[in-house]
């Protein structure tokens, strides 16, 4: 049994990168099946990973997606991805990362060949996103199923099929005892809390219960000795944080340059003979 020592630097399994090395290993289908087994209720008896090469190294330079594209037996495609990384948003909603969710769900599932085959025969689309934070804020549930459907929730079709599991949810999971945790739960914790010290207790608890996250851990112990890995998570790391850094900067220069746009435009119209009561209902109707 590979439990995890708890003074052992891990590397996180919610990170995108490290969350493909460990599911796309040659040794990893067996873990790769649960996965996918429990995210789309399912028993999966085979599956065969489509992109097993991982992105260029260089995370300034990332264009690709981390996810792992595979079929499963019968057929069905399935698409497996960690977010560990927030997408940019124009307020507070999560417009640009559903969008983004749905396209890439839907042009998976139209890029299966059509030609001499009758719609009939297409295969289902499965697209499973870990998410490392709250997209869907006003429900509840840390795991969210989604598919076509009519208004009255009667289903349209199943052909199209949407999970997402919020990471960023499972405080009440901590609380569980582990006898009483269903299987993706049970991946939930793995992948959100194996690199923290902190609940490191929890973690083996759920590495003794389930033989398949016992295999990932030991695969992740070898993904965590590998001093490569270990220095691209922190290249990566840094990238991430000068990123946010200078997106900050943007933005506060942005809003100076706002400020002293505005005050020279009242200045201007007071000098005009413009009253207060005007100006401040022209900058209203902007």
């Amino acid at each position: 049994m590979a439990k995890l020592p708890i003074d052992a630097d891990i590397l996180p399994p919610s990170d995108d990168h490290i969350f493909k090395t460990l599911l796309t290993r040659p040794d990893a289908k067996r873990v790769l099946m649960d996965v996918v087994s429990v995210s789309i209720e399912r028993t999966v008896v085979d599956v065969v990973v489509r992109n097993t090469e991982l992105p260029i190294a260089d995370v300034n330079e990332k264009a690709e997606r981390f996810d792992v594209n595979c079929t499963v037996d019968g057929g069905d495609q399935v698409d497996v991805e960690m977010h560990s990384s927030r997408i940019e948003e124009m307020d507070n909603g999560h417009k640009n990362f559903i969008n983004k969710y749905v396209y890439y769900a839907t042009d998976l599932h139209s890029s299966q060949p059509s030609k001499g085959v009758g719609y009939d025969k297409l295969v289902r689309t499965y697209q499973v996103t870990f998410c490392g934070y709250t997209v869907l804020p006003k429900r509840r549930d840390f795991v969210n199923r989604a598919s076509l459907r009519f208004p009255d929730g009667g289903q349209f079709s199943d052909q199209v099929n949407m999970v997402i599991v919020e990471l960023s949810k499972l405080n009440e999971l901590l609380k569980k005892p582990v006898k009483k945790l269903a299987p993706l739960e049970m991946w939930s914790l793995f992948f959100r809390y194996a690199s923290e010290p902190k609940y490191r207790d929890v973690v083996n608890s759920v590495i003794s219960a389930k033989e398949e996250i016992d295999m990932a851990s030991t695969m992740l112990l070898e993904i965590s000795k590998d001093e490569q890995e270990r220095a691209r998570y922190r290249s990566k790391r840094m990238f991430e944080t000068d990123t946010d850094s200078n997106l900050i900067i943007a933005e506060r220069r942005g809003e100076a340059r706002g400020e002293a746009k505005g005050r020279a435009e009242v200045l201007a119209l007071l000098k005009k003979g413009v009253s207060p009561d005007e100006i401040q209902r022209m900058f209203d109707k902007e």
